[in-house]
């Protein structure tokens, strides 16, 4: 997630009764619904609800996205009204057409705890939060918002956090999300408890993932090593092996390496973070947030602006997944190599395309082939060129020269349509 210094925004407070509380506040308490209606100039209209509990959830509705797209240029957003989690007011901010110039192809999402301007020692609010797509069922379980995102500070100096890059208009366009030009999108936000026993009574004690997660970090019971890019992980088999047939094969059948337990199995073409990535995975059924490199911020800084700065970060996250998509493939982990599928489907360009088309049919990965596919039919000639113009596409054409005849097979099939 992405934070943002305050702005100067002036909010009515909405007027609300005093509900009682909910006794389960362990569930995820439903917190309103804001309407986006581009035919009002993209207003937002709230229906305020509170919560009652330290987890809730908000629905946004965009009706008529094709104008809202119209309506809010670059840096514009439509701002919902105010709503209430965990005894907290917040409000979500859309941008359809990014938050900035450097996410101009994304749609963007900022929640934002409200606080009357410029007040003086208004306290830190330690949470996590979630943006999920409202058919996305598998992110609107607590245990999914508490196991899998990092706790964000909401002060008056960062009141909003969000992602700039939620995703891509064109992979949103194409997706079944979109259905008769709307869409619905759901935040999550769980204020963290700084009392344990209230946080115990809220129910968010640690789940079974949580546990595997710091079996792996502490290493109590490890009895297989791997070396990978020069870096050394400890793990334990019967997890790894109960997780993976490749890794049972390795540890327990025809394929085992090493008759002691204090032998090191090396893992070759591989980089260290990318296994690191895997490892977690095994452990605690979420994909891990991307490894930054070693290179300091300002280190960084000194050789290019934060545009580009931006850029090279999504474009290492791309290689980064690519390699993760090779590794759960290597290993047999079916539910990691489609959740990197999905992400990759989500986020192909025009410099990437045809990278991720040859990974697919290398991979024999048919839904993000047809992604592929797809985002190149419905390029405009002068991208067409381009893609075509690079080595990636001889690749593809030398390598795999099926593809290249399913690709004009598909051209064909829409110009006799």
């Amino acid at each position: 997630p992405t934070s943002r210094r305050r702005r100067k925004l002036c909010f009515r407070r909405l007027e609300r009764g005093d509900p009682a509380r909910d006794a389960t506040r362990s569930l995820m308490s439903f917190a309103g619904v804001s309407v986006v209606d581009s035919a009002k100039h993209c207003t937002c209209d709230t229906s305020a609800v509170y919560a009652g509990a330290d987890s809730g959830y908000h629905l946004l509705m965009v009706r008529d996205y094709s104008r809202t797209k119209v309506q809010l240029p670059t840096g514009e957003s439509a701002t919902t009204g105010l709503f209430t989690v965990g005894e907290y007011d917040w409000y979500i901010e859309y941008y359809p057409n990014g938050e900035n110039p450097n996410c101009r192809d994304f749609v963007s999402l900022y929640v934002t705890r409200h606080t009357l301007y410029d007040c003086e020692g208004e306290e830190d609010v330690e949470a996590k939060f979630s943006f999920s797509l409202v058919d996305q069922l598998e992110k609107h379980k607590p245990v999914y918002i508490h196991g899998t995102n990092k706790t964000c500070t909401f002060s008056s100096s960062a009141p909003s956090w969000g992602s700039d890059r939620f995703v891509r208009r064109d992979a949103l366009e194409r997706s079944a999300h979109l259905k008769g030009d709307c869409l619905t999108i759901r935040c999550d936000i769980m204020v963290v408890c700084k009392d344990h026993k209230i946080e115990d009574a809220a129910g968010t004690v640690p789940d079974i993932n949580q546990h595997f997660g710091h079996l792996l970090q502490n290493k109590v019971g490890a009895d297989v090593t791997f070396e990978v890019g020069g870096e050394t992980f400890a793990a334990h088999r019967c997890v790894l092996a109960a997780r993976s047939k490749v890794f049972m094969a390795q540890l327990f059948g025809p394929m085992k390496e090493g008759a002691t337990t204090s032998s090191v199995i090396q893992i070759k073409d591989m980089e260290a973070k990318v296994f690191r990535a895997l490892l977690s995975f095994i452990y605690t059924d979420s994909l891990p947030a991307m490894e930054k490199d070693s290179m300091e911020e300002d280190e960084m800084s000194e050789v290019m602006d934060e545009g580009r700065e931006e850029a090279a970060e999504f474009e290492m996250w791309l290689q980064w997944l690519e390699d993760l998509f090779v590794a759960a493939d290597r290993y047999d982990l079916q539910l990691l190599k489609l959740i990197c599928e999905k992400q990759l489907s989500e986020h192909i360009s025009v410099s990437s395309v045809t990278s991720t088309l040859a990974l697919a049919e290398k991979h024999h990965c048919c839904g993000l082939k047809e992604a592929c596919l797809k985002f190149i039919q419905v390029q405009s000639p002068s991208c067409l060129q381009t893609v075509m113009a690079t080595s990636g596409w001889d690749h593809i054409a030398v390598t795999y020269p099926w593809v290249v005849k399913e690709f004009i097979a598909k051209l064909a099939s829409n110009q006799r349509k």
